[in-house]
């Protein structure tokens, strides 16, 4: 994937060729245009390297990033950060402006940055016919196929966040009115058929395949199912009820393309890294990116300099949110302090069961001499799978390896599929085999095996992916009340070192039907045209 990135500068002109001020508000004018540019299909790979930078800025242009996010609505995690910091993360967290009444435009950085990358998948698929493809019809849809494909997952993440959001499939830079999300989700249907029907078997690393748009539009027919109560997606090509969601997953299973990695703790950086014998070095058992675990994931370089328009896109900018608050115990290292953990999520896991310590930082368990006094909303946990990573001296990897600021140089890839998801959702979906998915995953953890029922796999889902910004959507799907129950609480935290109480209301929730807030700033560009979320006005 270093290799395709080093194309970004290209692309930022390939990709970008008009302004979108208007509406967009995304890449400037450029030299290149549209009429000069899309003239052979290396330039259409070269657009589509564009499409996947884009999607390296989804999560790290701003605004908070949609995985984390989603953990700090869930009911795994609090928004932490300082304690002297302001309080959007608590917004998003209480689901109410209350706490912070300012704080109107959280998203407003990620809405953009939906919009770029939709400007330059659409751009890419506008021009796309008209090039010979004589001979090469295949890598004609597997382009097709990416693009398409990464148009869906931003589509599905703002109609998620959103629901009603503006629907483009042409380059647009002009006013477009909200959409009813059947309108969406019905795009989003047809982009990820086609991309399962036409994109490449062959899994290469960084790039899309039919099994993951396979596996996505299971995830898809899930949230839309539960959270709308229908029985198939919307769409033109139709008919994509539970048997076929079910169908893909199991195309997938059989494509032998994937499987579980033996231990559970090697998926993950920080919880399969220690400090060596001599203590000037780390020692590590990690998979590895692109394990056989990942079906699908967002990639990031440890070459992001800040301003470079080719390469400040590379690095993981929004891992630093995640480290333990300014101070680092190698191999964690230091960060903002996000997502602070509930002690219940801590306890739900069962003696015995490896995911537990690989997935939380426990800091009085493992001995951290950690000081909160700057740290909101402190549990004694916090996240160890999405975390930056400490050298002995206290130095960050990603520096000492010619990375320029700890804080945008992080290369953590974000697994946005794993192929345990495959087997649960299929699970789930009623495979005939769901006994034997079930008992894959918890015998992977250590666990014997459990009836593979609704309610029990359902538990394993937020076991085995908490803190991957997946327990907050399946929430959601399972039913709003249901989301609500799991969300209200009210505990005893410390804020700057000082015990405090920490209040969310479930009632909140459903107010909010579990949306966010449209970003003020994109309604008033468009004259108070948009309507705000139920919740939010």
């Amino acid at each position: 994937m270093k290799k395709i990135f080093k194309y970004i500068l290209v692309l930022g002109i390939a990709s970008s060729t008009v302004g979108c001020s208007d509406f967009l508000d995304t890449e400037p004018i450029t030299q290149l245009t549209d009429g000069n540019y899309y003239s052979s299909p290396e330039d259409m790979e070269t657009a589509l390297v564009g499409c996947y930078s884009g999607l390296q800025l989804l999560y790290s242009s701003g605004g908070v990033a949609v995985p984390v996010a989603a953990e700090v609505m869930s009911d795994n995690c609090f928004g932490g950060v300082a304690h002297s910091d302001g309080f959007n993360y608590q917004v998003i967290d209480e689901f109410s402006l209350d706490v912070s009444p300012g704080e109107v435009n959280i998203f407003d950085a990620n809405w953009v940055a939906f919009y770029k990358v939709i400007y330059r998948t659409n751009v890419l698929l506008s021009k796309i016919d008209d090039i010979d493809w004589t001979g090469n019809e295949a890598q004609r849809n597997s382009i097709e196929s990416q693009a398409r494909f990464i148009r869906a997952y931003c589509y599905f993440d703002m109609a998620r966040l959103w629901e009603r959001v503006p629907l483009l499939t042409e380059p647009t830079t002009g006013y477009v009115p909200q959409s009813d999300a059947v309108d969406i989700y019905s795009q989003i249907t047809e982009d990820l058929l086609f991309a399962a029907e036409n994109g490449s078997e062959t899994v290469t690393a960084g790039r899309i395949t039919k099994w993951a748009a396979k596996a996505y539009l299971a995830r898809v027919y899930l949230f839309y199912s539960g959270y709308y109560g229908e029985t198939e997606l919307p769409g033109n090509n139709g008919n994509v009820n539970a048997a076929l969601a079910l169908q893909g997953l199991e195309d997938v299973i059989a494509s032998g393309s994937y499987d579980l990695v033996s231990d559970f703790k090697n998926l993950w950086p920080a919880a399969s890294t220690m400090p060596n014998e001599a203590g000037d070095g780390l020692e590590t058992t990690y998979a590895g990116k692109d394990n056989i675990e990942t079906v699908f994931s967002i990639k990031y370089n440890i070459t992001s300099i800040y301003g470079d328009s080719e390469r400040d896109p590379d690095g993981n900018h929004w891992l630093v949110m995640l480290g333990l608050r300014e101070q680092s115990f190698s191999p964690y290292g230091r960060g903002w302090g996000a997502c602070t953990v509930l002690p219940s999520l801590y306890n739900a896991y069962a003696d015995g069961d490896t995911r537990r310590d690989a997935s939380i930082i426990a800091i009085s368990q493992e001995g951290l001499d950690f000081d909160n006094s700057n740290q909101r909303e402190y549990t004694g946990y916090t996240n160890k799978k999405y975390t930056p990573i400490s050298n002995p001296d206290g130095s960050d990897p990603a520096v000492a390896n010619g990375g320029t600021d700890f804080q945008i140089g992080q290369y953590q890839d974000y697994v946005a599929v794993r192929y345990a998801d495959v087997l649960l959702m299929a699970a789930e979906l009623g495979a005939a085999t769901a006994q034997d998915y079930l008992d894959a995953v918890r015998t992977r953890a250590g666990l014997t095996s459990v009836p593979a029922t609704e309610n029990n796999i359902r538990r394993e889902r937020r076991l085995e992916f908490a803190f991957e910004g997946i327990r907050y959507w399946d929430l959601l799907r399972y039913g709003i009340d249901e989301a609500a129950n799991a969300v209200n609480v009210s505990m005893t935290v410390q804020n700057g070192g000082e015990d405090a109480t920490k209040t969310i209301s479930g009632d909140n929730l459903r107010a909010t039907r579990g949306l966010q807030m449209i970003p003020q700033n994109q309604i008033t560009r468009v004259d108070g045209k948009y309507d705000q979320n139920a919740g939010w006005q």
